[in-house]
């Protein structure tokens, strides 16, 4: 049962785009990329608001996602949240078991 998590960082003056290059410029996306149980890490800019970057983070279960959250880099990150003063909105998702065949017929592969 994988757990994915979004989070839309908000910030001003472009700030939120600037934490997520950092993060990236820095290395830690790669470290947590390379963490046990992380499935994806990957930031998003929604077209309608400039101010806003999404990430979307996958892990493979909910001790993966606390063992990271237990880990020293989670400082770093919250370091940068501080920096940019950004605002998080979050959601969170389960995973069932795939794709229902109702749905298949509207997807191209």
């Amino acid at each position: 049962m994988a757990v994915t998590i979004n989070i839309y960082y908000s910030g001003v003056n472009g700030s939120a785009r600037k934490f997520a290059e950092e993060m990236v410029s820095s290395g830690i996306v790669d470290e947590i990329r390379a963490e046990d149980g992380n499935l994806g890490y990957e930031y998003f800019f929604p077209m309608s608001d400039g101010e806003t970057v999404l990430l979307i983070d996958s892990w493979k279960d909910q001790h993966s996602i606390d063992v990271h959250h237990a880990s020293d880099m989670m400082k770093r990150i919250a370091e940068l949240r501080e920096k940019y003063d950004l605002h998080m909105r979050v959601e969170r998702y389960v995973s069932d078991d795939g794709i229902p065949e109702s749905d298949k017929a509207f997807i191209k592969e």
